[in-house]
């Protein structure tokens, strides 16, 4: 039997992108984007760790860079800000021990990896396909309050997120580009200022692999 000549020519040009999250609405979003962009010429990989220290996901980040083209370490802030103002006086904060995982990925693995900071979380993200913002919200409470004017039923959970013909991905599909925008306005992340609403999701949204995909959207 011949070899099917499109199969193989696909198979040897598709890149592999790998997604570390530590949350399950990020792994639900790239599984609905993996299930709606079915033309994209890239694997993508959601990775939920089960333990979720910033230790060990790095670790899982490094391992997975070896086998991938590039991999995607998504990190909400909420808990981080939340666990560093408690932290007692003395003491490593949360942030710190992020900040110093960060750095490392940036000096030897840049190539391969980009951290993707969510302020303060992937919510800020879907926000953006509706209004341009720079706002800080505290709490992830009162960012889904503003989030509801847009998305009146959202909810985090795997039903509104997975929901056959209506998931997270096809609802904000029509905006993509508008939140690709309204994320570049914003500032770099500044670990000098953690508080500052933001997200960096649009880094993933302008690799060549999905450039292509959403140009026309």
């Amino acid at each position: 039997m011949r070899p099917n000549k499109k199969l193989s020519q696909k198979s040897k040009g598709e890149k592999r992108f790998a997604f570390v999250v530590d949350g399950e609405c990020e792994f639900w979003y790239v599984q609905m984007l993996k299930r709606n962009e079915q033309t994209i010429n890239v694997t993508l990989e959601p990775k939920l760790p089960q333990k979720k220290t910033f230790s060990e996901q790095h670790s899982l980040v490094v391992q997975l860079s070896n086998n991938y083209d590039k991999v995607f370490w998504i990190v909400d802030f909420d808990v981080i800000i939340r666990e560093t103002d408690q932290v007692k006086k003395g003491k490593k904060s949360v942030l710190q021990e992020f900040k110093e995982y960060h750095e490392k990925l940036i000096k030897n693995y840049c190539e391969k990896v980009t951290v993707i900071i969510n302020n303060p979380c992937l919510e800020y993200w879907y926000l953006l396909h509706f209004v341009e913002t720079s706002k800080p919200f505290a709490t992830y409470e009162k960012l889904e309050k503003e989030l509801k004017k847009h998305l009146a039923n959202y909810s985090k959970s795997e039903k509104f997120h997975t929901k056959q013909n209506n998931d997270i991905y096809l609802q904000l599909k029509p905006f993509i580009n508008t939140a690709i925008k309204n994320a570049k306005k914003l500032p770099v992340f500044d670990f000098s200022n953690p508080h500052s609403g933001m997200t960096q999701m649009q880094l993933f949204f302008e690799t060549k692999e999905m450039t292509e995909i959403i140009k026309t959207h």
